[in-house]
């Protein structure tokens, strides 16, 4: 069952190891410009998140509809919380 969902997650998204090391140089690069330490917790997350789902359309499918759903629902969470509308998702 496992090797059946690592194969899946494979065809959209590509290798482990491949979106690791893309993830990893996104996210190193967002950490050296000045304006990162300035951040809050959340929207730290939320662009570690984004870098993330990136890494996973540039190595897999960039044509699965769920990797830039994933991507928007971030920015949505930041933008709420900016505006004042913070929700409670749990």
């Amino acid at each position: 069952m496992l090797e059946n969902t690592l194969k899946e997650r494979g065809s959209n998204y590509g290798t482990f190891d491949s979106n690791a090391n893309t993830c990893q140089s996104i996210k190193e690069l967002m950490r050296r410009h000045s304006s990162w330490v300035n951040m809050a917790p959340y929207q730290m997350e939320s662009l570690d998140m984004i870098a993330h789902k990136l890494a996973r359309i540039l190595n897999g499918d960039p044509y699965y509809i769920d990797s830039w759903h994933d991507i928007a629902g971030y920015a949505t969470l930041v933008e709420n919380i900016l505006k004042g509308e913070q929700r409670d998702l749990s």
